[in-house]
């Protein structure tokens, strides 16, 4: 069943959505070379604790930290590790999801480290553009298929594939619930949106083949034939009259 939120509710995650923005901002700001993921991982706990709220993916369903870092060819959920040290000319993707007034904000995004390779680079610009643009597709009356032909289209264009395997997912009081918005598929197919539903936009798209495989410690989703793979996210809103970006800090 997908949930349509209050005006008080909207607020309430609203405020959660900023957290987990700033949240990103401020790990984006500590990235350099020589550093582990790990570090990154404790600087994120640390700032997420101090503004009172609790790091979402920290033991959800036996997740032992509290960000998902994934460089490379890494496609998502990625475990910070003191032995994953980062390197001149890596991508690397840091996913947030705060739990603040019991709601849940969650916002990934792709960062260059160091002297990053045009074809590295163009990536991950690409990656944002198919974010947006499947943003861009969000309105009362619209159907959750929308988005993803969207990304599908554009992806394709440059010659990228869009991951199946993971998807959006509605987000609230629940970290993950209805409905899932998958980044590929046709229009005017599944749910209907509404003004007041809430999910993420949150597309992986790969330099080489769509597949993935998910590594022995049962989370670290990566490339089946080891090309990079980037991925931005937001938290959306359904308005009466389109969307609001919910993960986006003001200016």
């Amino acid at each position: 069943m997908i949930e349509i939120k209050s005006a008080q509710e909207i607020e309430l995650m609203r405020e959660s959505c900023r957290l987990a923005a700033a949240t990103l901002e401020y790990i984006g700001r500590k990235i350099r070379v020589g550093m582990s993921t790990a570090e990154l991982d404790r600087i994120a706990h640390e700032y997420i604790l101090e503004q009172g709220a609790y790091p979402s993916p920290l033991n959800y369903r036996g997740f032992p930290k509290s960000i998902c870092t994934s460089p490379n060819e890494v496609v998502c959920h990625g475990i910070p590790a003191e032995e994953v040290i980062l390197r001149d000319g890596d991508i690397l993707n840091i996913d947030v999801t705060t739990l603040l007034n019991e709601f849940h904000g969650d916002t990934n995004r792709t960062f260059l480290v160091g002297d990053v390779s045009a074809k590295a680079r163009k990536l991950v610009e690409y990656t944002h553009e198919c974010m947006m643009i499947g943003i861009a597709q969000v309105r009362p009356g619209a159907h959750i298929g929308d988005i993803g032909a969207a990304i599908q289209q554009k992806a394709r264009a440059a010659g990228y594939s869009v991951v199946r395997d993971f998807c959006g997912h509605g987000i609230g009081r629940m970290f993950h619930t209805e409905p899932q918005v998958p980044h590929y598929g046709r229009r005017d197919t599944g749910d209907e949106m509404l003004p007041g539903m809430t999910f993420t936009i949150e597309p992986m798209i790969n330099m080489g083949r769509a597949g993935t495989r998910v590594l022995d410690d049962g989370w670290t989703a990566v490339t089946v034939d080891g090309k990079l793979s980037a991925q931005f996210e937001h938290t959306i809103l359904v308005t009466e009259d389109g969307y609001e970006i919910l993960t986006l800090l003001d200016e």
